[in-house]
């Protein structure tokens, strides 16, 4: 019948109660509701609607893993993620989850994951009246001498409620007696039964009186708990001894030593003998756990720390403290001792990461949040007062929820993964307290890589020296480009710039390997036609969007020695290089008999001619300057000396394979008459003939200049329209723009023609590797060395 009573008052508590929904707006991250439901309530049982409460879409919350992360150990409550409502998981029992808190209250942390969203919920769990009172004795005796006037008090063992506020003790009572009544005395939340004399005892009329004290709560329908109390009347021993004060206060702080004094009760008793002696003694009625907790010295009535004291399990003690004299019979007296126990900063502060992306993205907004941080302490005041930072210079900061103790991490400064990849952000929670507390956590974070850098090249013109006559299809560049970013942003792909100008045709006879930035040409290029051109290539990564970068080639073609001179003179009628010259035998030695004159295409050494003798009918008649390829007498003519000579003529270039071309010179002695006709006649002939080499050299050397400044013009409008440095390393100098490999310089008083180059002296060789207008004398001793050998 109790328990069905007692069922129904659960139902009939549960219906007038219902749910208590208290919903705050606060901000668009979190939101806190609470409800109340009696205790023993039926696995099963709906809580509420967390989902509809909080206004959460219900039909995401299963893709979002809406679930409870944190509150009580043993799972008391599930929620359902498909409608968002909170059930009961397990059986509540008011009194073993809160003992005597009151409220009893379990905050439950729920999380819905994309976006990220924690709301808490309070849970109130209200006590309902299912224990009833109960004392830890089943009788208890009391010794009261018969001289005790009316009106005195004895305390009565205090019957203990698990429940809590209403459902707790509210009154006790005394069956019907002449002698005795009951008083209740609240002392601070307790209330506290003294058996008051009404009237004056006679022992021998009754020695001993049987009662019954019986403890009611303030449930619906009440419970009651009932001890026997027995009296036995003594003797006189008329004075009872009394405390200094009724209650004791004092202060001490949590983890103090074992033995520690906390205080000294005293109190007097009048009476002599052992009527007035005094002994100290711990109330049957306070929690047996303070046994454990405190001791007390019977006979100074000092109490001293037993146990170890921690403010977080219990911040408050009261104990009973019991004067007994030793007078027949002894009379008691008591007192209250609330020892109050001092918070201590104890405990460290723990961190607790809520949510964490591992990795953020390189081009991540300011104020993304990455981590949600809660900190707990459990110290009290400023003890459990956190204040939490990052130290170091990081591009985090801790941005304050409007809930205590509640952070998120979130980007402060803007990230370059090519700066800095991986960070390992520290989190400092310190606490108020003295001395000061601190944790820390650390938090590994990844930068990922967008695709941010461009393809960058080592350098920018490159310049390539081809000499000419190239194999086509085979390699003569690599260019390399390289980028900053990773995987497929850094994967970099060439091409080369097709354009329609005239300038960047060549570009056509110009391939790149996309992979590997291999250079191949198509055609064989020839000095002689082509000195110079520019291409440009362009690397590509693979990023998305993708992000190039271009370098411009200037090629430069280096002379080959492929050309052979060309004999200019003497050349006959049908072109061989043949010529017939008549001389008086009357001329002296040194007398110039003629001069050979060749030209070569090619430059440098590879243009330098030298001649030489490569057959003659007599060694002793004439001689051939090597460099300028004069023809003189060596001595007189005799008589006995032939009429007609025949001399060749080796024309040489000095590349590193030398090419050479022959002349033929038939030299007639005539008599000094003959002569003088002949050379009238010749002399008028070689007038002509000079003339119009002179013309032709004239026209030759008037287009050449035309190229020229067509290339300087050139040349300078490439300049200006590049944002380039690049200078030619054959056009150092303005005035050879690369086209004139040399010129034939016509000296009037030797009546001689000499092949030159540029700023090139007569026998002056350029120095290979140099630039193309970089010249060196050669030695002359070691050349008349070789002339006259």
């Amino acid at each position: 019948m109790e328990a069905g009573g007692q069922r129904r008052g659960v139902l009939s508590w549960w219906v007038a109660l219902g749910f208590s929904v208290t919903l705050s707006c606060v901000d668009h991250v979190s939101a806190q509701i609470k409800y109340s439901i009696p205790e023993e309530v039926k696995v099963g049982s709906v809580v509420g609607n967390v989902a509809k409460d909080l206004g959460l879409d219900v039909s995401s919350l299963k893709e979002r893993e809406f679930r409870i992360v944190s509150g009580t150990e043993d799972a008391h409550f599930t929620v359902n993620s498909n409608n968002g409502v909170l059930y009961m998981h397990k059986t509540i029992d008011r009194e073993e989850l809160c003992e005597n808190i009151s409220p009893c209250l379990l905050n439950l942390k729920m999380v819905a994951e994309n976006p990220m969203e924690i709301h808490y919920v309070g849970v109130e769990i209200v006590d309902v009246n299912d224990n009833s009172p109960s004392f830890q004795e089943e009788e208890r005796f009391l010794e009261i001498s018969e001289s005790i006037p009316p009106g005195k008090r004895f305390q009565l063992p205090a019957a203990r409620d698990a429940d809590v506020l209403s459902n707790t003790v509210r009154v006790y009572r005394l069956n019907q007696n002449e002698y005795f009544s009951v008083q209740i005395r609240e002392r601070g939340e307790d209330k506290i039964p003294f058996l008051v004399l009404q009237k004056s005892l006679d022992r021998e009329k009754h020695a001993e009186h049987k009662m019954t004290l019986t403890a009611v709560d303030g449930g619906n329908p009440p419970r009651s708990g009932t001890v026997n109390i027995t009296v036995v009347v003594l003797d006189s021993n008329d004075n009872h001894p009394t405390f200094s004060q009724e209650v004791y206060s004092v202060t001490i702080p949590e983890n103090v030593r074992s033995n520690t004094s906390v205080i000294t009760v005293k109190a007097t008793d009048v009476d002599e003998g052992s009527n007035g002696d005094i002994e100290y003694f711990l109330g049957d009625e306070i929690d047996p756990k303070l046994y454990e907790m405190f001791s007390l010295d019977k006979d100074t009535g000092e109490i001293r720390v037993k146990g170890e004291l921690d403010f977080e399990k219990a911040d408050v003690y009261k104990l009973d403290v019991h004067a007994k004299d030793k007078g027949q019979p002894p009379i008691h007296t008591d007192c209250r001792v609330i020892i109050k126990i001092q918070d201590e900063n104890d405990n460290k502060p723990k961190i607790e990461v809520t949510s964490l992306s591992k990795t953020v993205s390189e081009n991540s907004k300011l104020g993304t949040v990455v981590s949600l941080i809660s900190i707990t302490d459990e110290d009290n005041g400023l003890n459990g007062k956190v204040i939490c930072s990052i130290p170091g210079d990081v591009p985090f900061d801790l941005k304050p929820s409007f809930q205590d103790n509640m952070y998120s991490v979130v980007l402060k400064h803007h990230l370059d993964r090519e700066s800095v990849s991986h960070y390992d952000v520290i989190i400092k929670a310190t606490d108020c307290g003295q001395p000061p507390l601190s944790t820390f956590k650390t938090l590994s974070i990844d930068v990922a890589d967008v695709n941010d850098n461009r393809p960058e090249f080592l350098h920018n013109p490159a310049e390539l020296y081809l000499v000419e006559n190239n194999v086509p299809g085979n390699n003569i560049f690599t260019v390399s480009a390289s980028d900053k970013d990773l995987n497929e942003n850094a994967a970099i792909t060439y091409h080369i710039v097709r354009e329609e100008q005239t300038h960047k045709k060549l570009a056509a006879f110009i391939n790149v390997n996309s992979e590997t930035g291999d250079i191949m040409a198509l055609k064989s290029f020839d000095f002689e036609t082509l000195k110079t051109f520019q291409f440009q290539v362009v690397a590509t990564d693979s990023g998305t969007p993708p992000l190039s970068n271009n370098v411009t080639v200037n090629v430069f073609i280096l002379d080959q020695n492929d050309n052979a001179p060309v004999i200019l003179y003497p050349l006959s009628s049908n072109g061989s290089a043949e010529g017939v010259e008549e001389i008086p035998r009357n001329v002296n030695a040194g007398h110039l008999v003629t001069k050979v004159r060749a030209y070569d295409a090619d430059i440098g050494y590879n243009g330098w001619l030298l001649f030489s003798l490569l057959e003659v009918t007599d060694h002793s008649l004439f001689g051939l300057d090597r460099y300028t390829g004069q023809i003189r007498t060596l001595r007189s003519f005799t008589e006995t000396d032939e009429a007609e000579h025949k001399l060749v003529i080796m024309v040489k270039d000095n590349g590193n394979v030398s090419l050479s071309a022959t002349a033929t010179v038939i030299v007639k002695l005539v008599e000094p008459k003959e002569a003088f006709a002949a050379s009238d006649v010749k002399s008028a002939a070689k007038v002509d003939e000079e003339d119009n080499v002179t013309f032709y050299l004239m026209i030759i050397l008037g287009a050449v200049s035309v190229l020229f400044i067509i290339s300087i013009i050139a040349l300078i409008a490439m300049q200006c329209s590049k944002s380039t440095n690049y200078t030619s390393k054959y056009l150092q100098e303005t005035n050879y723009d690369g086209t004139l490999c040399h010129s034939i310089q016509y000296r009037s008083g030797d009546k001689r023609y000499m092949l030159v180059g540029p700023r090139m002296s007569i026998g002056s060789t350029i120095v290979p590797g140099s630039h193309a207008n970089t010249l060196v004398l050669p030695d002359r001793r070691r050349a008349s060395e070789e002339v006259r050998n």
